[in-house]
């Protein structure tokens, strides 16, 4: 008598596990940018001038994105940085609407 293969169970467990990491992605409520990143965003954004703590806001929030400028020969750069900046700006707009600049 054959065995029955093992790749059906292993393939039915990856299957599992995958729809469970799609299914357990990130929460809704979830907030990205901090209130302090949203007032200095939205600053920068009304063209404030730029200070020390506005601009490691800025990179606080582009590293959250998921830019990385430490890497001393980035082979994506400039996408990867203007991937992040597209990303933190539609946080921006789900987020810190509400705050008044300054």
């Amino acid at each position: 008598m054959k065995t029955p293969p093992m790749k059906w169970p292993m393939l039915a467990a990856l299957v599992l596990l995958q729809a469970g990491c799609a299914a357990s992605g990130t929460p809704a409520s979830t907030t990205h940018l901090s209130a302090a990143q949203c007032r200095d965003l939205a600053a920068l954004r009304n063209n404030a001038p730029p200070t020390a703590e506005r601009n490691r806001s800025e990179l606080a929030a582009l590293r959250q994105a998921g830019y990385d400028p430490s890497r001393w020969f980035d082979p994506n750069y400039p996408e990867d940085l203007q991937a992040a900046q597209r990303q933190v700006d539609r946080w921006f707009v789900a987020e810190c609407q509400q705050v008044p600049p300054g």
